[in-house]
């Protein structure tokens, strides 16, 4: 698998999104950038190239692009899938479209199915070989999965898109040489698929042996598949969509979040900020704000922060440093939430040097876990994985109820039983220890290492 003149994936954890620069002869391409574009400019600087390319796979929806941005400050071309309708200047491509540059050609197929405009990148170094050695995917085939068909909110329907999408895979990139890599715009933890593998790049051999979707099957029995036990789309989907049809604004124009001392903070959640504390698990759960939301910075806080806050709320950050809170500004500007108050001045110590009350969330092991539950059988052990992780292995009596839908189906859940939260890693647990908080909850603990942990010790899983 030969890589052409220059070749680089950019994967950003916080989003599980996955943009790429291509260049060749002084000349360079830009596929799917994320908001915060310095990264690209750095990059096209140390390689000594100029970007001249802004590609977008489609109207992404899970994160607010930075095209606009890095083609202001480059004086790059954006190119969409025709179908796209951006607000702005750009050049809708077509089935067989190319962009040349020195001995690279990236050729545009149109790829409709996760969305309309889709299109996938044919890339062929042509001083290696005139057959393609990899094509980027978007959204349309990631490794071990395709892109979702119902995130349009009405405007097509899943049925139709499946169609399309089941088009798209067996007419255009199933008929790539096997040998092609695929490098696709996200990895595991993204909404944009239903079961998307950790791993970042594959080949169309592999895929073709390997992804559950592209088994043989009538379009009929596809269509069936993809659009069976899809999980809700996050309200944000549609927002971030339209904030990438229009342009967003530049990164830079937001302005650094405020010091604010503890009485400012305090008068501000008073009137309905939300405070963001964006420490670890162990720091949150040893002492917190009263009432504020925890999502560190370990993990995903980006989707989880569009999936569960509104963009309309002010936000409080509390982080170890000014260098945290200018990371997690940067973090909640990628779903386009740009509300941001300001930031606790001091963090948490300068909140209990003011005297003012801080509160705990427990912190439980698997061990201490198994015991009480031998121990207790009014414990609650509360799963907030998705559905097909709950389905794939869970501890003995989990309630599973994902996240996402928490704070409406807390109802469901008796306060008056204790509850011990969980996920695969102790991450999702804690946020939903916070949102039981918020809610009134008294009895609650966090899992610490969560399933990953419970497997580890070789306690009895039930699936």
């Amino acid at each position: 698998m030969t890589e052409p003149t220059f070749f680089k994936q950019f994967y950003l954890g916080c989003l599980a999104q996955a943009s790429y620069m291509v260049g060749s002869e002084g000349e360079a391409a830009v596929v799917d950038p994320r908001r915060d574009v310095d990264v690209y400019l750095d990059e096209a600087r140390a390689q000594g190239l100029t970007i001249r390319h802004v590609i977008e796979t489609h109207l992404h929806a899970d994160f607010v692009s930075g095209h606009r941005e890095l083609a202001e400050r480059t004086g790059a071309r954006i190119y969409f899938g025709r179908a796209a309708g951006a607000a702005f200047p750009h050049v809708p491509v077509r089935d067989g479209d190319e962009v040349r540059m020195g001995s690279v050609s990236l050729r545009f197929l149109e790829t409709p199915g996760h969305t309309p405009e889709s299109i996938s990148i044919v890339v062929t170094d042509h001083a290696v070989s005139e057959e393609p050695q990899s094509v980027l995917t978007g959204d349309t085939l990631f490794i071990g999965d395709v892109g979702r068909p119902d995130l349009l909110g009405g405007r097509m329907s899943a049925q139709e898109l499946g169609g399309m999408l089941y088009d798209s895979l067996h007419e255009k990139l199933l008929r790539l040489p096997d040998t092609v890599a695929v490098y696709p715009a996200h990895g595991a933890g993204s909404l944009c698929g239903r079961n998307i593998s950790s791993e970042t790049s594959s080949t169309i051999g592999q895929q073709r042996r390997f992804n559950y979707a592209l088994q043989p099957m009538t379009r009929e029995a596809f269509v069936a598949l993809v659009t069976a036990d899809l999980p809700e789309a996050p309200a944000y989907f549609s927002r971030d969509a339209r904030l990438n049809r229009e342009g967003a604004g530049s990164l830079a124009e937001l302005p650094a979040p405020p010091p604010l001392d503890a009485a400012h903070v305090a008068a501000l959640q008073e009137k309905g900020a939300v405070v963001l504390d964006t420490r670890s698990s162990a720091d949150y759960g040893a002492g917190h704000l009263p009432g504020s939301v925890h999502m560190g910075q370990s993990g995903q806080l980006a989707s989880w922060a569009g999936a569960l806050l509104s963009p309309d709320t002010p936000i409080v950050l509390v982080a170890e440093d000014e260098e945290r809170v200018a990371e997690a500004r940067t973090r909640l500007a990628r779903v386009g939430i740009e509300n941001v108050a300001g930031h606790l001045a001091g963090g948490v110590l300068q909140w209990d040097a003011a005297g003012r009350l801080l509160a705990r969330t427990e912190q439980v092991t698997v061990d201490e876990l198994k015991a009480r539950l031998a121990e207790d059988a009014n414990l609650t052990i509360l799963d907030v994985r998705r559905p097909a992780e709950f389905r794939a292995g869970h501890v003995p009596r989990a309630v599973p109820l994902p996240l996402h839908e928490l704070e409406k189906r807390a109802a469901s859940l008796d306060r008056q039983k204790p509850i011990a939260v969980i996920c695969a890693s102790g991450y999702r647990s804690s946020i939903a220890t916070s949102v039981l908080e918020r809610l009134g909850f008294r009895k609650y603990a966090n899992v610490v290492g969560g399933m990953t942990a419970w497997k580890t010790a070789q306690y009895d899983v039930t699936s």
